[in-house]
């Protein structure tokens, strides 16, 4: 057994970064695994979103891939240590917990999981082409950019979430079309009957996604009738996403209590897991905001509840 850390960060996102700038200026000396993440890219989903408008002290705007280099740089400034590889299991059945990263073990007294989650796409050849450039899996994130503005946008879907991702973009674009492939969406009656109310949204059902049309930019998308195999193109300027997104627990499963829907539980309004010792913040926990202010701030959140109980320990 190697040295015992006092804290593992697994994950590198908005939370993971705050949680490890809180524990490294309470003198914890973290230890951060920045690969597993969603895609396997350090720094998490907005490493792949071009343009962050809605992060506070960036009035100008600021990339992802920027604000994730500058929370990272901040991290290191206080001393947080990285180690650029995927987490391959972690045992969280006693104390010291274990993780293991390419064949080596390390041990800690505690661990904050920060390891998000991942939108959930249609996996087309054309829709990864066009990632960021018109395709996104997040309205609230990217709806109120310049290039949609004032322009025909679809939201693949048929739950809540699409809907409200629907409702969202109203606000921008000049029509909404929502492309679900039933006759019968899946959503609440509640919502169901905002979206019909709203004038500014169209209902292309029952339609799946062939294709996504454009070189460049998103420019339409091609859609087919599952029942009849007709198709048609629909002319639009950005696809979103709305069919929901899958947090990244696939190392703590049967080892750390999960809701239904997979992600993390934690107690109350605190960070604090199913297991003593052991803390999440950030989208693996989080199936509601989704935004990387949120993350941001249960990243810190998961840091000074982890602090008080290595102090309680010890």
């Amino acid at each position: 057994m190697g040295e015992i850390e006092n804290v593992i960060i697994i994950g590198s996102g908005p939370a993971g970064q705050t949680a490890a700038i809180y524990t490294a200026r309470a003198s914890l000396n973290p230890l951060m695994f920045e690969g597993f993440v969603a895609g396997g890219q350090p720094g998490g989903q907005l490493m792949t979103t071009t343009e962050v408008e809605n992060f506070p002290g960036f009035p100008d705007g600021v990339t992802g891939p920027e604000l994730m280099q500058l929370l990272r740089k901040q991290a290191e400034r206080f001393g947080t240590r990285f180690v650029t590889q995927d987490v391959d299991s972690v045992d969280l059945s006693e104390r010291p917990f274990r993780v293991v990263s390419e064949g080596q073990e390390y041990v800690a007294k505690s661990v904050i999981i920060s390891t998000g989650a991942s939108a959930r796409y249609l996996g087309l050849e054309s829709e990864q082409r066009l990632m960021n450039r018109g395709v996104s899996g997040c309205a609230t994130c990217d709806g109120a950019l310049p290039a949609f503005r004032n322009q025909e946008l679809a939201v693949i879907g048929g739950g809540d979430s699409a809907i409200e991702e629907a409702l969202f973009l109203t606000r921008f674009a000049s029509n909404v079309h929502l492309v679900h492939r039933r006759t019968e969406l899946r959503a609440s009656k509640y919502m169901q009957e905002r979206a019909r109310a709203n004038e500014k949204i169209t209902f292309q059902m029952p339609y799946v996604v062939d294709e996504v049309l454009g070189e460049d930019f998103v420019e339409g998308l091609r859609l087919r009738d599952p029942n009849t195999g007709d198709t048609k193109n629909l002319p639009c300027a950005g696809m979103f996403l709305g069919i929901g997104h899958t947090p990244n627990t696939k190392l703590f499963e049967g080892q750390i209590s999960l809701g239904q829907d997979g992600y993390i539980k934690t107690e109350g309004n605190s960070s604090r897991t199913s297991v003593e010792g052991v803390f999440a913040c950030g989208d693996v926990q989080d199936s509601i905001y989704r935004q990387a202010v949120t993350a941001a701030g249960s990243g810190c959140a998961a840091a000074i509840d982890c602090e008080r109980w290595l102090e309680a320990q010890q």
